[in-house]
């Protein structure tokens, strides 16, 4: 079965980036703007893994996702891969499986998913 990778960003080109990075790694993708958007995608798609990013302008953050995650019994346990643009770590999310800084490396990132996913 093919694993599906939730893409949490407001930026729109990256969110293509990264749903062309995983589709051409052969995993399924849905995508959010924001975290309110987000956490109904989750509900609906029951994504595998979640790349987060912190910053994002026009509704939830995404520290204030995570926290919301964490909460859920049922989705607690996906991983999430924080992506931003923030230029400090302490700024992340201490339980995400790793942290990448924007201009990140799309190899790396797919590793960090296989190894993570399958």
């Amino acid at each position: 079965m093919t694993k599906k990778i939730l893409v949490v960003d407001d930026d729109p080109t990256i969110v293509k980036y990264l749903t062309n990075i995983f589709n051409d790694n052969g995993y399924e993708t849905c995508s959010a703007n924001e975290g309110g958007e987000a956490f109904e995608v989750m509900k609906r798609e029951n994504p595998d893994l979640i790349t987060l990013d912190l910053e994002m302008p026009n509704g939830e953050w995404g520290p204030k996702f995570f926290r919301r995650l964490s909460k859920q019994e049922k989705f607690k346990d996906i991983p999430v891969i924080v992506i931003s643009g923030l230029a400090s770590r302490h700024l992340s999310i201490d339980k995400a499986i790793t942290w990448l800084s924007k201009p990140f490396d799309p190899e790396k990132l797919v590793g960090i998913v296989k190894n993570t996913i399958g």
